[in-house]
């Protein structure tokens, strides 16, 4: 490490520091979820198709995923604070294209460029937490706290832009980021140490441009391909350059004397327990956040605040989950307070496949607040997980890893959920006989499309294809739960193998592992 550490200031300077910290994870975890409200707004004023409209949902996680790992390495390479208040300045710039994009293609746009930028800001965050707390107990809490952030963000997400959008126009919840960065680049250039890799190496241009063409190549032939089959020419294409980039980016890793991602790291457990984990949860989350926002104004005819009110259970539980996390890691062991909180979101997404049109709100209140709790444990926890299997000097990038996981699983989340639940809605709902073709297409293409085209038929048909879009929509929702919790029950099972206790070569010797170091994750 260089530059002057914290390891001996006062508490209260540290813990400040730790806010710095909370307050830009937070902010780029809302801006994952914050639009999911502003949809039908967005429909309505600019008239995106129904793949632009999941573009727009999707492309800032996408392009975060694929950046994830070159920024955190960079950020071992340059220093992760120069970093983090780098970007959250690019941060402000790009919210600011973003509130005022004129077109579908701009707003496209201007998302992809604040992904770029929170792909600077993310691993920035978990790692200068290891140069602020070095003691493992505090930075266990630490972690815990800071997770609680990540996790709360992407849940309060929804709740913000309803706020918003009650009194303003969607732009709003773009500008929303410009305060917040102010504070950010003020309290974070006086409080946060800096801090980097003292032998890093040369940053590899070709592993950059290795780990973006796979990671969004597969990301988007998957997307593609869920929304409209494998019969797409360029979906199959796509796919094959993706993994084949993936491919020789792993061999290069491991040929390059310093490489962007230490690939070995894969070979601990424990890590690649942690790593799938926060991947299938937030697949998890997002899925839910996407579909539900839609449900509540669409379907049961919410406004965006009153939907975002609904879904507060989700934050509330996102938070305590955070802050209790290292306190059921300690008591219950890594494995068995992680394998739980996979079975617990999965069975809270499970509810969800029950619902209907009119299905009381005790049912919707508990799955959010089962969903948001257990995402905080298991994301904090595995936060927690990956951090402590990397070395010191290579946190950025592990940390990097981690939040790749985050936001790949973010954007499959919208991409597949949204991408089976619009195959399904599309193939089900009935438009009435003599509809304009135009208005027909625009109703097919997705439940906004079709509230929209009601309002411009007589009474009568707009009612029957109001009736037809909910129902639709309500079977796609029910599907794309089932499918989510499928997921985080594997996603359970395979943590629950790989985390398993493992006697050291030796036979009788594994009894001199200390017990509280196997308690740790076996327990």
């Amino acid at each position: 490490m260089t530059g002057k550490p914290l390891t001996h200031a006062g508490a209260r300077r540290r813990w400040a520091g730790l806010g710095v910290l909370v307050l830009a994870v937070t902010l780029v975890a809302v801006d994952a979820t914050v639009l999911s409200l502003a949809i039908p707004s967005i429909s309505e004023t600019l008239d995106p198709s129904g793949t632009q409209l999941l573009w727009i949902g999707d492309i800032y996680s996408f392009v975060l995923a694929g950046l994830l790992v070159s920024m955190g390495a960079l950020s071992d390479r340059i220093g992760r604070k120069k970093l983090l208040l780098a970007g959250a300045t690019a941060f402000g710039a790009a919210s600011l294209l973003a509130a005022y994009a004129p077109t579908p293609g701009w707003l496209i746009l201007a998302r992809a460029l604040l992904g770029v930028a929170g792909a600077t800001i993310m691993p920035s965050t978990l790692s200068l937490i290891r140069t602020l707390f070095p003691d493992a107990r505090e930075r266990a809490t630490a972690i815990g706290i800071w997770g609680a952030g990540a996790t709360a963000g992407a849940a309060l997400g929804p709740l913000v832009g309803g706020v918003l959008l009650e009194h303003f126009w969607w732009g709003s919840v773009f500008l929303l980021n410009l305060p917040v960065l102010a504070l950010l680049l003020v309290f974070g250039a006086w409080l946060l140490p800096e801090s980097k890799d003292p032998k890093p190496g040369r940053w590899d241009v070709l592993s950059v441009a290795l780990s973006m063409v796979g990671v969004i190549g597969v990301v988007y032939a998957i997307k593609e391909a869920a929304a409209h089959g494998l019969g797409q020419w360029p979906v199959p294409v796509v796919f094959a350059v993706g993994v084949t980039a993936l491919t020789v980016f792993v061999r290069r890793q491991l040929r390059l004397e310093t490489p962007l991602l230490d690939v070995r790291l894969f070979a601990e457990p424990r890590f690649t327990a942690a790593v799938v984990a926060s991947l299938t949860a937030l697949i998890g989350l997002s899925g839910v956040i996407f579909f539900m926002s839609q449900y509540l104004q669409l379907v049961r005819g919410l406004s965006p605040l009153t939907a975002g009110i609904a879904e507060m259970p989700a934050f509330v539980g996102a938070v305590v989950g955070g802050l209790l996390t290292a306190r059921f890691a300690r008591r219950f062991g890594h494995r068995a307070a992680l394998t739980t909180g996979l079975l617990a979101m999965g069975l809270g997404i499970g509810l969800l496949g029950l619902v209907h049109q009119d299905t009381t709100y005790l049912l919707l209140g508990a799955s959010f607040l089962a969903v948001g709790t257990a995402e905080g444990v298991v994301y904090t926890l595995a936060s927690d997980l990956v951090l402590g299997a990397a070395p010191a000097d290579k946190s950025g990038a592990a940390s990097a890893v981690s939040e790749t996981a985050y936001e790949l699983g973010t954007a499959l989340g919208i991409a597949l959920v949204g991408s089976v639940l619009t195959a399904i809605y599309s193939g089900t709902v009935a438009v009435p006989a003599g509809t304009d073709p135009d208005t027909a297409a625009r109703a097919a293409e997705s439940i906004g499309g079709a509230v929209e085209a009601a309002g411009s038929l007589p009474a009568q048909s707009g009612g029957q294809l109001l009736h037809s879009a909910k129902d639709a929509f309500v079977q796609g929702m029910n599907t794309s739960a089932w499918l989510a919790a499928g997921l985080l029950l594997l996603s359970a099972a395979l943590s629950w193998y790989l985390l398993r206790p493992r006697r050291p070569r030796g036979g009788a010797a594994s009894t001199a592992r200390p017990r509280a170091a196997a308690d740790r994750v076996d327990a």
